[in-house]
């Protein structure tokens, strides 16, 4: 494997404010252990920060741990992308590849900007065309036969009694694009109701290292007609919905089994994405669209580019 040494001296650099206590001397070992204080100084998400640090050992294993990362140049980087995904003999999912390519960017992106390297040598890594597989996520026309049918459950019949709870949990989901863990989370008090044509659903965290995510998410008037309904059978001594996160499941499956979807389409993840589609195509500003999700914005990068993707997908359905 070759190196490539850095046009400049890092000597003759000045030190950058708040840069780390590292040379380009330094090993990638040395370079993990300040980059892993910056990441969680940063409020990187906890399984951001896994991953990030295990991409990079894994370059110190193709590298060695030991080596300068001042004598590491874009062909060591292109290099080790190569043999992922060709060489290893490990299988390389799209989506870890991307994540990957992420990892190398922002190390060296965050050496580079630190002082500590003179040029970043990933900032002409060679992207490959590899992407990962779009979430096949319900159309409008499956939204309406499901928002229909949750509405028949909220009504009842002669066969059934009447529950509000299927309706208030696919509505929830289509509104705010919550994941299962935030919807277990929520307790009644999260909700605001100062202004009845506004209310509001607090997402909130109990983790320190989490409260980067908590974000306020806009729900709709006509929902509080719903969850009053909800509470007033139910009765929730805590959180909003007093079942198990499988039963949350199961609701979306009858939902989607009586409504003729095929199995597994509404699912917290499909909805998930559903709920961000509606926005893409609505126009929403993608900051805010971030923010709603609760996302970083070196998450986002991937979330963008598929919601573009599955955007060109709905036009070509059309034409």
């Amino acid at each position: 494997m070759s190196e490539q040494n850095p046009l400049i001296s890092p000597d003759q650099l000045p030190p950058a404010k708040d840069a780390p206590p590292l040379s380009a001397d330094a090993s990638i070992q040395a370079a993990l252990g300040l980059f892993e204080t910056h990441m969680r100084n940063e409020g990187f998400a906890i399984n951001t920060m896994k991953a990030f640090a295990s991409d990079v050992r894994l370059l110190g294993k193709y590298l060695g741990i030991g080596q300068p990362i001042g004598k590491i140049g874009t062909n060591n980087l292109n290099d080790f992308l190569k043999w992922l995904l060709e060489e290893r003999g490990v299988p390389c999912s799209p989506k870890s590849y991307a994540r990957r390519v992420t990892t190398l960017k922002v190390f060296f992106g965050w050496l580079h900007e630190a002082g500590v390297l003179p040029n970043d040598p990933s900032a002409a890594v060679i992207q490959r065309s590899v992407k990962s597989p779009l979430p096949n996520i319900p159309t409008e026309a499956d939204l309406e036969k499901a928002l229909a049918v949750s509405q028949q459950m909220r009504e009842g019949s002669q066969e059934s009694k009447a529950d509000a709870r299927p309706h208030l949990l696919l509505t929830l989901l289509l509104l705010t694009g919550i994941k299962k863990g935030e919807a277990m989370s929520i307790v009644p008090n999260h909700i605001d109701r100062n202004n009845p044509d506004q209310p509001m659903l607090f997402i909130r965290y109990a983790n320190p290292r989490l409260r980067y995510k908590e974000r306020k998410l806009y729900l709709e008037s006509e929902w509080l007609d719903v969850l009053d309904e909800y509470l007033a059978k139910y009765k929730p001594p805590d959180t909003l919905f007093t079942c198990t996160p499988r039963n949350l499941e199961y609701i979306l499956r009858d939902i989607g089994d009586e409504a003729g979807l095929a199995r597994g389409l509404l699912s917290f993840e499909n909805l998930r994405w559903a709920s961000t589609m509606r926005d893409w195509r609505a126009n929403v500003e993608q900051d805010d669209i971030r923010q709603k999700l609760g996302l970083s914005k070196i998450t986002w990068r991937e979330t963008k580019s598929k919601l573009e993707r599955l955007a060109a997908r709905e036009n070509e359905k059309e034409l």
